[in-house]
């Protein structure tokens, strides 16, 4: 057959530039263009760590800036709770002392109308017992036809006003 014949002829010439065109772009390729990519990629890599390592210290910083933020806040509420106790101690202690300045007044000013009270009552009692008297002289008077002394009736109405 000829086409075997032939065969041979090309395949050491078309073996030869196959290893020719690939020993020519393993060069190109495997001595030019990795070292490049090889280079792009370790430079992208240590990029990168330096971008995580930034930020880990950056979330570092932010941890300690709020750890310090919270020891501060707690701080000022425990200040504020501080200055609230003692507003609502001097508050008390105002309170208190206006309701017993308020007691005391209100005290005498018991005491007064007690004292007026027991006077009105005791001039009322001896004006009841004086008009007592002068009734009990005119009904003894107008029923008996007696005239009755008026020490006698008033001392029979104290009597009765001390039993009744």
């Amino acid at each position: 057959m000829p086409q075997i014949q032939q065969m041979s002829e090309y395949l050491t010439s078309q073996v030869f530039w196959l290893l020719v065109f690939f020993g020519f772009t393993f060069v190109v390729v495997g001595l030019g263009m990795v070292p490049k990519i090889l280079g792009t990629v370790e430079m992208r890599d240590n990029q990168i760590a330096g971008d995580l390592a930034a930020a880990q210290a950056a979330r570092d910083a932010a941890d300690a800036e709020e750890a310090a933020w919270r020891t501060r806040e707690n701080a000022n509420r425990a200040a504020a709770q501080g200055v609230i106790g003692e507003a609502k101690a001097k508050a008390a202690a105002a309170t208190a002392a206006k309701l017993a300045e308020t007691q005391t007044r209100l005290d005498a000013r018991l005491a007064e109308a007690e004292t007026a009270i027991a006077a009105a009552r005791s001039s009322a009692m001896a004006e009841i017992e004086g008009v007592a008297a002068d009734v009990a002289r005119d009904i003894v008077a107008r029923v008996a036809g007696a005239n009755v002394e008026p020490a006698a009736a008033e001392a029979a109405v104290k009597e009765v006003m001390a039993h009744g």
